[in-house]
């Protein structure tokens, strides 16, 4: 074991953990479009009663500068400081099944030895799926259901779930590089990558959740409870609609939204509709004009973001 990146507190403890669990992995990075993984993870912590398994060494993977731990000043003195955390946890779903989470900040360095150290743990816990979600802002209107690019060993699961397969280069991280790892060793392994609306990326869109949490339940087998975050879509739609509905700029740029994912759904072996002639992820700059005045008019307001 790679002993120096974490910690061999909890050795006997992972000695008694069933073997073939799978493993959610649910670590935050520098971009979270929709707030997917701070929400998956959330969701998973707060619902499925952690133990730590392993506690990596912080000191060691974290740089302070770019990501700065908070701490809270009370009148005259510092209390409550908060340091970064990334561990192993046994986790247990709605009906009580065992699972693994892998959760906390992406690694700034030591990818590699991070990547070896999680693969022995995969090894030593006989780990049956890994499983993870994170999302992509895409021309696609909230009206529709949500899609996604599927990856790794699922064939099942690519057939059915992925509408999108690009082949494009893009900036690694960690969690790819577990999956490639993963992959090449012939492991269990499936990521989803949500396309979320572009217009919705910088809210913490309750749509993607529920897409993750359903994709790991068909992952896993695991069960979890989402009827309150049904609630909380229906309720997010509703203030979205409103806001498009008193604005003909928004409402024209979302019927020009649907229009094309339309066409695209309609022969997902035609050219995707939904990006450039190169194949690559439009940027902000190549979206309607009033795409943007639409945000500017409610981010001002404060209502979509809140």
């Amino acid at each position: 074991m790679n002993e120096s990146i974490f910690s061999a507190e909890y050795a006997e403890r992972r000695a008694r953990v069933p073997k073939g669990l799978p493993l959610i992995v649910t670590l935050s990075g520098i971009s979270d479009p929709g707030g997917v993984m701070t929400q998956l993870d959330t969701f998973l912590w707060d619902r499925s009663e952690p133990e730590e398994l392993v506690r990596f060494n912080t000191d060691l993977l974290l740089d302070y500068r770019a990501r700065r731990p908070l701490i809270t000043f009370d009148e005259d003195h510092f209390v409550d400081y908060a340091p970064e955390e990334l561990s192993l946890s046994l986790c247990h779903d709605q009906l009580g099944s065992p699972f693994l989470l892998l959760s906390g900040f992406e690694p700034d360095f030591r990818w590699e030895q991070f990547i070896d150290a999680v693969l022995e743990l995969v090894a030593e816990l006989e780990v049956s799926v890994t499983v993870w979600s994170h999302a992509i802002p895409m021309p696609v209107p909230h009206t529709r259901p949500l899609r996604a690019t599927v990856s790794g060993t699922r064939d099942d699961l690519i057939e059915e779930r992925s509408v999108w397969k690009p082949t494009t280069k893009l900036p690694a991280s960690v969690t790819h590089l577990l999956e490639y790892r993963l992959h090449s060793l012939g492991e269990e392994v499936v990521g989803f990558a949500i396309l979320v609306p572009h217009y919705l990326a910088s809210n913490e869109y309750p749509d993607a959740l529920l897409f993750a949490l359903d994709s790991v339940m068909a992952a896993t087998g695991l069960i979890f409870s989402t009827d309150e975050l049904r609630e909380q879509t229906r309720a997010f739609h509703a203030q979205v609609d409103k806001q498009v509905a008193e604005n003909d700029e928004s409402g024209e740029m979302l019927r020009g939204l649907e229009a094309r994912y339309d066409a695209y759904m309609e022969d997902q072996n035609a050219k995707s509709a939904l990006v450039g002639e190169d194949g690559a992820i439009p940027t902000a700059d190549q979206l309607a004009s009033e795409l943007e005045k639409f945000l500017a008019q409610y981010r001002d307001e404060g209502t979509v973001g809140e």
